[in-house]
């Protein structure tokens, strides 16, 4: 167990007004010792706060007043206070196991806390979840929650997750259901594994027993050049283009029956099968946009102006969910200083007039491509950045690292403006730790939006 350090105090807030300073250790709140931030952030929402802190080693009580409910105006420096609840699973395609050697250490950390799924969207298989964490979800009312199902036969979930527990643990899926908990499942298909008749098999499953489902996605597995594991390939195109159509016929069956879609193929089933993406209104909301579930009819709404700024969906992904500090809503900001508002101004020597490059990834290219010829102007092209640090089918963009961008880069015009989303960075860092300033050219760092990316265009 470990108290939360106070890393940021907000100007002329309750904190400051009563003397919190950063660097403080919060020991308990009302003579209560959290365990973590969501507990932290039910009792300083309390009128009368009674803080015992650690000061450089001197203990003190900090008394505050406030409002009920107020801000506190604190910025802590963890999710979690005690222990976070690991991942026993042995999946063959986690992709935890595929990452390079040397990165920093939190990278490499494997959850299955359901406290980090609801903090930051991260999946949990629940084959860790207890009575205990069951009583506290319910009570608290922790919602949504998000789920990793992959098969719904006892036997081949078994297997997929490598724990005899993977059989029996979506039981608890069912309890949380019936406790009218939110959950979002997910399914990551590999193929000779559970695509095909088991793909099939788990959305009948799913049909049969978790209907009440919020929605499931239906993913394809990511393959670094690190993987040791053999059955592990990505997808040929006639796979693929199985996986849309099982997953829109099934869209099909659930309308019939529930009088919503439920279960949604991610993007890139539709880029690798060579189909055209569902209309907007076929996504019934983006409930999975960050899982790769219409972001790019999301983020074509934003481009285009369509009443919508392509900025939906939970702010979740890898970087938050690994060592981002719980700032607003619980979320790590992506960048120190920058904001998301638009694109970072424009460094010395590059005219706002000048030759424009989009930089994304092989997937986003695409994508873009057809928005950004929409526009008629020249001096503007999209640059697509092969990833080369994970290699394998890893193309999606807010896995580009500083050295691959590094390599693109040097070898383009000076002078000219460069894009980058801002999904690629958290607190200033790519994922390789490289940072902005490493880079070869001025680069301007834009929201991860479609109306984001459409202002800095203009």
């Amino acid at each position: 167990m470990s108290a939360p350090v106070v890393v940021a105090v907000a100007p002329e807030s309750p904190a400051e007004l009563a003397g919190v300073v950063p660097g403080d250790r919060i020991l308990a709140i009302n003579e209560q010792v959290p365990r973590d931030v969501i507990q932290y952030q039910l009792l300083v929402d309390e009128p009368s706060l009674l803080l015992d802190v650690d000061r450089g080693g001197m203990r003190c009580e900090i008394e505050v007043e406030k409002a009920a409910g107020a801000p506190l105006g604190v910025e802590v420096d963890s999710p979690l206070f005690d222990r976070v609840q690991t991942c026993d699973n042995h999946c063959e395609f986690c992709f935890i196991y595929q990452l390079p050697p040397g990165m920093r250490r939190s990278l490499y950390l494997k959850d299955d806390d359901y406290r980090l799924s609801f903090l930051y969207g991260n999946f949990t298989t629940l084959t860790r979840f207890t009575e205990a964490d069951l009583e506290r979800v319910v009570t608290e009312r922790l919602s949504p929650l998000y789920v990793s199902i992959h098969a719904t036969d006892p036997g081949k979930r078994t297997e997929m997750l490598r724990n005899r527990r993977g059989g029996t643990s979506l039981r608890w899926l069912r309890v949380l259901l019936d406790h009218g908990i939110e959950v979002h499942g997910q399914v990551v298909v590999c193929p000779g594994v559970n695509d095909g008749l088991w793909l099939e098999d788990t959305l009948a499953g799913v049909a049969d027993r978790f209907s009440d489902l919020t929605s499931l996605c239906v993913v394809p597995l990511g393959v670094s050049r690190y993987t040791d594991e053999e059955r592990m390939r990505p997808h040929t195109v006639d796979e693929a283009a199985f996986v849309v159509d099982t997953v829109e016929s099934w869209q099909r069956v659930f309308v019939a029956a529930l009088g919503r879609r439920l279960v949604f193929a991610a993007d890139e089933y539709y880029l690798l099968a060579g189909r055209d993406f569902p209309p907007a209104e076929a996504y019934e909301g983006f409930p999975m946009y960050e899982d790769g579930i219409g972001m790019a009819r999301s983020f074509e709404q934003g481009f285009l102006g369509d009443g919508s700024d392509g900025s939906v969906g939970r702010s979740s992904g890898f970087f938050q969910a690994v060592d981002g500090a719980p700032a607003a809503g619980y979320r790590a900001p992506r960048l120190d200083g920058n904001g998301c508002g638009g694109a970072t101004p424009v460094r010395l020597g590059v005219r706002r007039d000048a030759p424009i490059a989009v930089l994304t990834g092989e997937l986003g290219a695409p994508v873009l491509g057809p928005l950004v010829e929409g526009l008629g102007r020249s001096g503007i092209r999209v640059l697509p950045v092969e990833n080369r640090f994970f290699g394998g089918n890893v193309g999606v963009t807010g896995l580009l690292v500083g050295e691959d961008l590094a390599r693109v880069l040097a070898d383009q015009p000076e002078g000219h403006r460069y894009l980058l989303p801002d999904v690629c960075l958290s607190g200033g860092r790519f994922l390789d730790g490289l940072t902005l300033d490493d880079l070869p050219r001025p680069v301007e760092v834009v929201a991860t939006d479609g109306a984001a990316l459409r202002e800095a265009l203009a």
